[in-house]
């Protein structure tokens, strides 16, 4: 369904993304944000699925053509990424290629791409949207008073790498910035959306994935 392209960095470099439409006029775009496993199969599918739903999805090749399924690789791959770069320039990058030809635009998120979905509402003022599954970004990173456009979270009970202890400071930080947001909690464990995973759990990835899709279609479709 979708294909390869390059777009461009506001620092003038280029960036490697596969890119799904929806195939209709006027559809809204969304930024697709990989897990730490690097721009595979599984996440090309989460931005085949958002265009079958009548959005644009750009996902950026963050890892430069590196892709894993070793947990060590792909721990050493996202530890080796400047994450606040990444959101200021591969993830602002897509939004403004979306942008160019679309009134609005979203980031979603996946694990590590959650935590930067988080962050590009900081560092990306193009974005009309924020959706995190399963990622919180480190504090000191983070200031919530830059954010200006609403968030959506999902997040496991059992997570081991984003406990809720973390997702409540997360959230505590955005409701003192009074930055609009909704959190959704879940009795699962981490990457509990990946299909492909040990952790799928098909009823809270149904129930995120409707909420997502109603988030969206409130926020980008109906918005205006």
């Amino acid at each position: 369904m979708g294909r390869m392209i390059t777009f461009s960095r506001p620092d003038g470099g280029e960036c490697a993304a596969y890119r799904a439409d929806a195939g209709t006029p006027g559809a809204p775009g969304v930024v697709v944000v990989q897990e730490w496993w690097g721009l595979n199969d599984q996440i090309r599918g989460v931005a085949d699925r958002l265009a079958a739903a009548g959005y644009d999805a750009l996902v950026p090749d963050l890892y430069r053509g590196k892709v894993t399924l070793d947990a060590a690789e792909a721990a050493h791959l996202m530890e080796g990424l400047d994450f606040v770069g990444a959101a200021r320039q591969d993830l602002r990058g897509a939004a403004r290629a979306l942008k160019h030809d679309h009134e609005r635009v979203a980031v979603m998120g996946f694990c590590m791409g959650g935590a930067l979905a988080i962050l590009a509402g900081v560092h990306v003022p193009e974005l009309d949207a924020v959706i995190s599954w399963y990622g919180v970004p480190p504090e000191h990173a983070t200031d919530a008073r830059a954010i200006k456009v609403p968030v959506q979270g999902h997040f496991a009970l059992e997570d081991e790498y984003f406990p809720l202890l973390m997702v409540d400071a997360l959230e505590k930080r955005l409701m003192e910035a009074g930055v609009e947001h909704e959190f959704h909690r879940y009795d699962a464990r981490h990457a509990f959306g990946n299909e492909t995973g040990p952790n799928y759990d098909p009823d809270a990835t149904r129930r995120a994935w409707e909420r997502s899709l109603s988030f969206l279609d409130r926020r980008l479709k109906r918005a205006g």
